[in-house]
């Protein structure tokens, strides 16, 4: 099984342009609200029509604008798990789940098989409206897997539940799809999820997707700002190569990176983490006067500016554990360091 897709989609000013392929795999398409994720989605299942681009499923043509393809929804063998899941909502879970199964004579046989699989038996004759959110995302799923698909689109699946919820379906869905034969694409802005979940990420920003790669390629090494932001990273800032070296004009230093910083490079990202207090003699040190501290749940967030910052750089990013923090409270200057190793070279 696989997917191929390569597309171009004009919306009022937003231009997306996506190109991937993803074999027998969990792939996410990784971004924030309104980078395309979604539109995506809707060309590759026919609710929405590329302007212009080919989409191909194990080896089926499912649109070509060059060839005037377009397949109806209906005919691409393709499960769509929308966000408000899109149950027939005067149809019982049974009914809901029945109408899905292409073969007439063992309709019933496999409605029953799929209740029985997702723990609705009790809940057959209910409608959606008496469902809980968690039994509605079963029931189409369930749904989904009855249409016999060759792919499997998740837009979000989680996105109305509460974290408990949450994390109990979200073990429910992954055993589930490890049983599928084929793609599924998996729609998020959740970067836990996204590694709990999926093999390969596909990053999408300002309506343009970047290559697929592996969730600890993707978290290790991100490429760019945006897909270092989806990784958690907190603080980016512009900065030119010099070498081993990256300079930092909007705070006024320079970072020593241990390697050879290519000349694509037009900023730089530091996980929250991963800065710390200087100790004597130590490089990479930006002088900084603390903004804000912030007592979190878990630890101590630093809100610092640079010396040399101008008002409008945004604030530099410390976590560290409580007790750590306590050695410096109530200081009004500090200086704080990276390792080269735990610089991110961006563009």
């Amino acid at each position: 099984m696989s997917l191929l897709v390569n597309m171009e989609k004009q919306l009022g000013e937003f231009h997306l342009s996506v190109q991937f392929s993803a074999e027998r795999e969990c792939l996410a398409l990784l971004g924030g609200s309104g980078v395309g994720k979604s539109v995506t989605l809707q060309c590759i299942a026919g609710i929405m029509k590329p302007d212009e681009g080919h989409i191909e499923l194990d080896g089926r043509v499912l649109f070509d604008s060059a060839g005037g393809v377009c397949l109806r929804p209906q005919l691409r063998q393709i499960g769509y798990l929308f966000q408000q899941y899109a149950l027939f909502p005067n149809m019982p879970a049974r009914q809901n789940i029945a109408v899905a199964v292409p073969d007439r004579g063992r309709r019933a046989a496999v409605t029953e098989e799929l209740l029985r699989r997702f723990q609705l038996t009790d809940a057959a004759e209910q409608k959606p409206c008496q469902l809980s959110g968690g039994q509605q995302q079963r029931t189409t799923l369930a749904r989904i897997l009855a249409s016999e698909p060759k792919a499997i689109l998740l837009d979000e699946p989680f996105a109305a539940l509460d974290s408990y919820l949450k994390y109990q379906l979200e073990a429910e869905m992954q055993s589930v799809l490890n049983d599928f034969p084929g793609t599924v694409l998996w729609v998020t802005h959740d970067r836990g999820e996204a590694w709990r979940s999926c093999g390969r990420a596909v990053v999408l920003a300002a309506g343009r997707a970047e290559p697929p790669v592996s969730m600890e390629q993707l978290f290790k090494e991100p490429k760019t700002v945006a897909a270092a932001r989806l990784t958690g990273c907190k603080n980016d800032v512009p900065a030119r190569p010099a070498g081993q070296s990256v300079k930092i004009p909007l705070w006024g230093v320079s970072l020593h990176c241990g390697r050879p910083v290519p000349t694509c490079v037009t900023a730089v990202g530091i996980h929250s983490r991963h800065l710390h207090v200087a100790a004597e003699n130590e490089e990479n040190t930006i002088p900084c006067r603390v903004v804000q501290v912030i007592d979190d749940l878990a630890e101590t967030v630093v809100l610092l500016r640079p010396m040399g910052a101008g008002a409008e750089a945004a604030p530099l990013r410390m976590e560290c554990a409580k007790e750590d923090w306590q050695t410096h409270s109530g200081t009004d200057v500090l200086t704080v360091t990276v390792k080269p190793a735990d610089i991110l070279l961006l563009k």
